[in-house]
């Protein structure tokens, strides 16, 4: 069913078309040889946790009649995280740096209608016909035909910022650093590597968005909302295209400013046509693009069709490959989608290599960036675009992530300086800036070995969600000292992680099990992502000598507010301190500190305990909190905020806080004495209540 409507919205407004709708998105720019596709109401939401998203793709209605050219219809739209290619390499990479910041694996919806704005600008209401449906689609043509013909108000205001980065530019250019030493070592040729600048939002994402489109006019514009959040994408780049058999990709690698001033502009585009570097980094993801599609293709039907060439984008220039090829029969879009995630223009090559080096240097979790964002339809295909310069928003927070691909010969500082001027333009067309963080307004970097220890020829992984997570608790006189706090902190992660519930009776199992426990021990919870709950119990650690030496050590992004029962990396960690008789101290790219392997970290700085806030890339420890609460008590100033290693090594005293070890003195940080605590602070640890 094809329906023309009256009305001249333009196409950079569609979204705002689909504001009051459940589940709206909007896609502007080229896509399905249309200025701008948009809808909402779906008649079925993808559940990324039970479905998988990439299968989905094939479930598809059965077509009725002839269909007009450049019928659209409806179809699956909507957006696949990067971290769902860690789903799909079984082999790798390793799990990604923790995520405080959080949207669904994959948000995709099924649309049976749609509207469609053509190359002239007129506005088709488009459905796939069902007689089952028809009221509610005779419904929904009637009540979006009256918008488009009563038009909408333009974007509304939306005020953001200052963005911030994270990490630092001085610490991203440490992880370039870092990736260059691996691409040294042969890991791997070339890596893309992103920071994240964030901001509170005032305002709705599809204004937004909407502005954005109407500063930049993107290629592959794309906007959708739901309870989770929104995405806005701004991107300029197709990551694939399917026209019956046919497959078409279109990686950009190389980018200069397009300035208004044609003999500027011109200068620009001849520089980067005789770019080495861009030009190198273009054909190896070109050849990345080949090898992703020959598992797929019908043998001899793989195509260079355009290699390296410049081509003028908003307000720049980029350096664009085409390659395609003929799908297997055999092959349906889900596979076809499954074999070339995530895109290689901003993985890297190879792909596994490239995308374990980000998992190990980047501090953040990506989210919808990296991944794809589009449609799936019965009748026009499937399109999907990069999800570059992306803005992702949760509750009134934003983030965008930016960076660059990484290479043999990259200049560290030079990729974090190229990494905030691609953000430019994006804040720019939001009526936004960044702050204004140079070398002497953010952390530097922290000069710390970057290399985790190995296994065999890899680095040990992050701890990987998969295997479930676990609580220690301690058990004093038949107690289980703190039980109420370690199972509610259980339940959170069971819920958040595995969508799984506690079972009832496991406070009493555990308080039971803790009564016939002879004397002290360590009783651990554990739990699987099944919801299947054991219980262990081992003898405490045997008592210290007094002495507590932290050695710094850097953990891009921390272990994460959980947990982990993968213990790997904590392990490895500690028997590498525990040669030079020190316990690891997990700090950030930029020496922010966060935690050791076994305990929060509680600093006595100018007469106020201080300690790292709760920002998700640490464990929020039960004793951690008890000690707060117990130091208010006896009237110390507290504080949760950031604290850098620089700043800890000036503490007049510094303390851990562990489920089994209670508060501990720290005697040396590296190879720095740190001073003794003094009456307050022994106060605190001597008076604290461990039954509490």
């Amino acid at each position: 069913m094809r329906v023309a409507l009256d009305g001249d919205v333009p196409a950079a407004h569609a979204g705002l078309l689909m504001r009051e709708d459940a589940r709206p998105f909007a896609l502007v720019g080229r896509w399905a040889g249309a200025t701008a596709l948009a809808g909402g109401e779906p008649v079925r939401i993808a559940d990324p946790k039970r479905e998988d998203p990439f299968a989905l793709l094939d479930e598809q209605p059965p077509l009725r009649g002839e269909l007009p050219a450049g019928f659209v219809g409806g179809g699956w739209f909507g957006a696949l995280g990067y971290g769902l290619g860690h789903r799909l390499e079984t082999l790798g990479p390793p799990p990604p740096a923790p995520a405080d910041e959080r949207l669904p694996a994959a948000m995709l919806a099924f649309y049976d209608h749609v509207l469609r704005c053509d190359a002239d600008g007129r506005w088709w209401f488009e459905a796939l016909w069902s007689d089952a449906r028809a009221g509610v689609l005779e419904q929904r043509r009637a009540e979006l035909s009256t918008r488009v013909a009563a038009g909408v108000d333009g974007p509304r205001r939306v005020v953001s910022g200052p963005w911030r980065a994270s990490p630092s530019p001085a610490a991203h250019a440490r992880a370039v650093e870092a990736c260059r030493e691996r691409i040294a070592a042969g890991d791997l040729f070339q890596a893309n590597l992103s920071l994240r600048l964030h901001a509170s939002v005032e305002g709705e994402a599809v204004d937004l968005f909407t502005r954005g489109v109407e500063a930049l006019a993107p290629d592959r514009g794309a906007w959708l909302a739901g309870p989770w959040g929104a995405v806005a994408s701004l991107s300029p780049e197709l990551f694939v295209a399917r026209t019956g058999d046919v497959i078409r990709t279109a990686p950009i690698k190389g980018t200069r400013p397009r300035p208004a001033d044609a003999t500027a502009a011109e200068a620009q585009r001849v520089e980067l046509a005789g770019a080495a570097k861009d030009r190198a980094e273009n054909i190896m993801i070109v050849d990345l693009m080949r090898n992703d599609l020959g598992r797929i293709s019908e043998p001899g039907s793989i195509a260079v069709t355009a290699l390296a060439e410049v081509r003028p984008h908003a307000g720049v220039w980029h350096l664009v490959s085409e390659v395609g090829g003929r799908r297997r029969q055999d092959v349906g879009d889900g596979a076809m989608v499954a074999a070339l995630f995530p895109p290689g223009s901003v993985t890297g090559a190879p792909k596994l290599a490239a995308m374990d080096v980000i998992s190990t240097l980047e501090s953040t979790a990506r989210q919808a960036f990296c991944g794809a964002i589009g449609f799936a339809s019965p009748a026009a295909g499937l399109e999907l675009s990069v999800a570059i310069r992306t803005f992702e928003l949760v509750d009134g927070h934003a983030w965008l992530d930016v960076g660059g691909g990484v290479v043999a010969d990259s200049d560290p500082a030079a990729e974090a300086a190229e990494a905030l001027a691609k953000a430019g333009p994006l804040l720019a067309a939001i009526g936004a800036e960044l702050e204004g963080a140079t070398e002497g307004g953010a952390r530097a970097a922290v000069h710390l070995p970057l290399v985790p220890p190995r296994l065999g020829a890899h680095p040990v992984p992050r701890p990987d969600p998969v295997a479930g997570v676990l609580e220690t608790i301690l058990v004093l006189d038949g107690q289980a000292v703190a039980v109420e706090a370690h199972l509610a902190r259980l339940a959170d992660a069971a819920a958040a992680l595995h969508g799984v519930t506690l079972p009832d009776a496991l406070a009493a199992l555990v308080r039971h099990t803790a009564l016939e426990q002879g004397g002290p021990c360590r009783l651990r919870v554990l739990l699987d992502p099944t919801g299947e709950i054991g219980l262990q119990v081992a003898p405490l650690p045997a008592p210290g000598d007094g002495t507590q030496r932290l050695a710094p050590v850097v953990v891009p992004g921390g272990l994460g507010d959980r947990k982990w029962r993968d213990r790997q990396l904590i392990d490895a960690l500690d028997d590498r301190a525990t040669e030079i008789g020190a316990v690891p101290l997990l700090v950030d790219l930029d020496g922010g500190v966060l935690e050791t392997t076994r305990a929060n970290v509680l600093a006595w700085i100018d007469g106020t305990l201080v300690t790292p806030p709760l920002d998700g890339r640490i464990l929020p420890g039960v004793t951690r909190a008890r000690a707060l609460a117990w130091a208010e008590d006896l009237g110390i100033p507290t504080a949760e905020r950031p604290l850098d290693l620089t700043e800890l090594g000036t503490a007049d005293a510094i303390l851990t806080t562990g489920a089994l070890r209670g508060l501990e003195p720290v005697t040396a940080l590296g190879d720095q004495p740190v001073p003794s605590p003094d009456a307050r602070m022994r106060t605190l640890m001597t008076q604290f209540p461990p039954l509490r």
